[in-house]
Order: C-alpha cells, then sequence, then structure tokens
C-alpha cells in the first residue's frame, strides 16, 4: 500500500471477513483512527490469535497502525531507527542473511534476532537499512 491509499486498508483484504471477537477487542484500543504496533500485538496474544489475524481486522475496519516496533513507519514522518556504529557484528549480519525469504527480512526474523542477540528492534532495522537488506513481511500485514 502506498500513502495515496491510506484510509484504504480494506481494499487489500477483497474477501476476507471480520473476526468479530477481534474487532471487539481493536475498538477499545483504537484512537483517532490509529493502533500502535505494540497493542496489536497484545491484542493478538491476549486473544490467541496470529498478529496476521489481528491485521486484517486493522484494515477492515479502515484504522491505521502506528509506531512500528522495527521504527519502520508511523512515526511521523521519519523512521525510528537508531543510528549505527561504522562496523556491523558480523554474527548479527550473518543471522539477517540466514533469515532471509525472497532476498528480504520477514519482520518476525526481525523480532527474532534482537531477542536472541539482546538488541533492540529498531538497531535490527538500522542495521538492515545499513547492509540494504529490506523488511518484509510485516506480521500485521501493513506491508508485505
Amino acid at each position: 500500500m502506498t500513502h495515496e491509499d491510506a484510509g484504504h486498508y480494506a481494499a487489500k483484504r477483497r474477501g476476507a471477513s471480520l473476526n468479530e471477537t477481534i474487532a471487539a477487542e481493536l475498538r477499545k484500543a483504537v484512537r483517532d483512527n490509529t493502533i500502535l504496533c505494540a497493542e496489536a500485538h497484545g491484542i493478538a496474544g491476549k486473544l490467541n490469535v496470529s498478529p496476521a489475524e489481528v491485521g486484517i481486522a486493522i484494515d477492515l475496519l479502515e484504522v491505521r497502525i502506528t509506531q512500528c516496533q522495527l521504527g519502520l513507519f508511523g512515526h511521523n514522518r521519519e523512521k525510528n531507527i537508531a543510528p549505527l556504529p561504522d562496523k556491523i557484528d558480523s554474527a548479527i549480519e550473518s543471522a539477517i542473511n540466514s533469515s532471509l525469504a525472497e532476498d528480504r527480512l520477514p519482520c518476525f526474523a526481525a523480532w527474532e534476532i534482537a531477542k536472541k542477540f539482546k538488541m533492540a528492534r529498531p538497531a535490527v532495522a538500522a542495521i538492515c537499512e545499513k547492509i540494504k537488506i529490506r523488511i518484509s513481511p510485516c506480521q500485521l500485514g501493513a506491508f508485505g
């Protein structure tokens, strides 16, 4: 979806039906027609459903996801990715490269790498930016 598509999120979910249990939880969390990425993931955990299922409901409700936990979107106009030192740990770069799917790092894999190396999620995104690896798909389906 591009910036021009903002507010037309349901279009990418043709044929999907709204899970009313998820929708009810989302409606409690939505503020100004937005939901934080962390809140969406929290709802997935609370309801024991996948983030993708929550993402479908978010799109069908035409809600905008903000404050990506990797720092990639929803932080005003800029990404929220921390600057990096000049040298990248080769073990982290190797973990990124070995986790690629179709030359991209899935969001879930980025989270796992952050956990494994005890680093902030946006730091993984920063390394990916530096080595020109795109992160995709988003667990919530915000970008694919």
